[in-house]
């Protein structure tokens, strides 16, 4: 069960309209390294994860929606004032003529959001390890787009988000080390 807050996980401030921002951060909204990735596999993964650690696939998941909320504020922002020749110019034509100003879950090269991104194989620490570098790997993107940008307002939305998926990963880390422990722990029975 959620409760909604009517806010932002982090205040979400873009300086100018920036359609090429908005199309890279759409990998973060709909690619498989993504917000929206994260979340459902984090979400889906708690059913095979141990009691002990079952809490922080839940609360990250539950993170990773408050970030994907981030995203398509950030990307709403940057595009809201563009011209249908600006959207064009920058290579969103092809969105444009299918879903107008919508956003829509699809990486940053276009290609739709599919449920192939999304692992889980079912052994606690094979999850847990995929999951480690899918934060890591977000880490990384998220780098790379604070490095794309000159607005300092954008670039303090996206270090934020890039802390997380350090405290993330290390919170994963954490679970594999639980588990390792609770598995290595002998039995008396």
């Amino acid at each position: 069960m959620w409760i909604y807050e009517k806010k932002l996980q982090y205040p979400v401030r873009v300086g100018k309209c920036d359609i090429r921002m908005a199309r890279y951060l759409s990998e973060q909204y709909g690619g498989a390294d993504g917000e929206l990735a994260a979340a459902l596999r984090y979400m889906n993964q708690r059913y095979t994860i141990p009691d002990k650690v079952i809490g922080v696939l839940n609360d990250i998941s539950t993170e990773e929606f408050a970030h994907l909320e981030m995203i398509a504020t950030m990307i709403y922002k940057l595009t809201k004032d563009a011209s249908v020749c600006e959207l064009e110019e920058a290579g969103l034509g092809p969105h444009f003529a299918a879903h107008d100003h919508a956003l829509f879950y699809n990486n940053a090269s276009g290609v739709p959001f599919t449920t192939a991104y999304i692992q889980a194989k079912g052994d606690p620490l094979a999850d847990l390890y995929e999951d480690i570098a899918a934060e890591e790997k977000a880490r990384a993107t998220y780098q790379w787009l604070i490095d794309m940008t000159d607005d300092v307002d954008l670039q303090d939305s996206l270090k934020f988000l890039r802390e997380r998926e350090i405290i993330h990963a290390i919170r994963f880390k954490e679970a594999v080390q639980i588990i390792i422990d609770d598995r290595d722990q002998k039995r008396i029975f």
